[in-house]
């Protein structure tokens, strides 16, 4: 069905989407690649919400080189008048002969009507070319249109012996500067960064991507049950930053005025024995068009979080070091027996500097 040209070009086309990675959000990571005789004669990705959509790009760039040519797309083009109009439209119009999607478009709006208003304009539709590959690209954009919540992805630093601070909550720094570097690289692709009170008050993080290069810094979440939080906290400062507490409605509003002032925003979401709700939390940051959710809090948060099912993936950074009998990943109550434990499956494992780093993912989630 597909040539090893095909798959040339596809692969070329995730690259470009992946020039996205970091600003594309919250709409999808999308490439194309424009075709004519075997000769790319346009291309495009993504930037950001707003600007033209990579099939736009590209077929702005191969102009009267577009008729009868092929589009290799990484995502089925849209069919839906958003903040620009549907590229649907454009490859119609540019009367381009083919046109081979990795994946169709996972949103309730496009559904594959935009793969079928190509067809019923006589263009040569295939879907399906390196689906796996633009799935990954977009498992953020795909949990978010499927399930309604982010991608949630915790990143540990830890030692070999699985403790990620002393017993005082002392965890700077367990892993090298390359493997700092790394974690803030995933930091910068994500949409949004969560965080624990126990972790502002340990640590004081700004949360903020600073070892990578980067034109987008990504919203703070800060989970703060009993809204406890000192409004000098080195991750209030700058605004982007979102505060999920618990209290009630009145006592909320006359701790709020000092961080709005800030530029932050406070919202109650309360859950079960005075904590926040942390899956309605998922929901509000969906609604928000948080498509990938990165995670770096302590062992408290982190093992509310598994406990209540909101961690897709494992992101583990492991230090050739050994802390003994100090705090560990997450806290989590053993299970009862060895067949009830929780299960993940390895996605990569890599060196960073001296330190592994280890992906792991809960297997079935979309």
């Amino acid at each position: 069905m597909f040539t090893p040209d095909d798959h040339d070009f596809m692969q070329r086309a995730l690259r470009l989407a992946a020039l996205g990675l970091a600003t594309a959000t919250p709409n999808p990571r999308v490439g194309c690649v424009v075709v004519h005789d075997g000769t790319i004669v346009g291309e495009g990705w993504h930037r950001r919400a707003g600007e033209p959509h990579a099939e736009v790009l590209a077929l702005a760039q191969a102009g009267e080189r577009a008729r009868g040519a092929t589009a290799y797309v990484t995502l089925e083009p849209c069919n839906h008048h958003g903040r620009t109009p549907p590229c649907v439209d454009a490859l119609i119009e540019a009367r381009v002969a083919r046109v081979v999607a990795a994946m169709e478009d996972p949103n309730p709006s496009v559904g594959g009507e935009g793969l079928e208003r190509l067809r019923a304009a006589g263009i040569d539709v295939r879907c399906g070319l390196l689906r796996q590959e633009a799935r990954e690209l977009n498992i953020g954009f795909v949990s978010r249109m499927v399930r309604n919540r982010p991608w949630v992805r915790m990143k540990v630093a830890a030692s070999l012996d699985g403790r990620t601070a002393l017993p005082d909550g002392r965890s700077q720094w367990i892993t090298g500067e390359a493997a700092r570097a790394d974690g803030h690289a995933w930091r910068a692709r994500a949409c949004a960064v969560l965080t624990g009170i126990g972790t502002v008050r340990d640590d004081d993080p700004q949360l903020t991507v600073r070892h990578v290069q980067t034109s987008r810094q990504p919203l703070r979440v800060l989970v703060d049950s009993r809204f406890e939080v000192d409004p000098a906290a080195r991750i209030l400062e700058g605004g982007s930053t979102l505060v999920a507490c618990a209290i009630d409605e009145a006592q909320r509003v006359r701790r709020t005025a000092r961080l709005e002032e800030q530029g932050c925003e406070v919202i109650t979401l309360a859950g079960a024995r005075g904590k926040v709700d942390l899956p309605a939390l998922l929901r509000e940051l969906a609604c928000r068009g948080v498509n990938e959710l990165h995670v770096e809090a302590g062992h408290r948060l982190n093992g509310s979080l598994l406990r209540e099912d909101c961690v897709d993936e494992l992101l583990i950074y492991l230090a050739p070091t050994l802390l003994g009998n100090a705090i560990g990943m997450a806290d989590l109550a053993p299970p009862g027996s060895l067949g009830a434990r929780l299960v993940l499956r390895w996605q990569s494992v890599d060196r960073v500097g001296d330190d592994l780093r280890l992906l792991a993912r809960f297997p079935e989630r979309i």
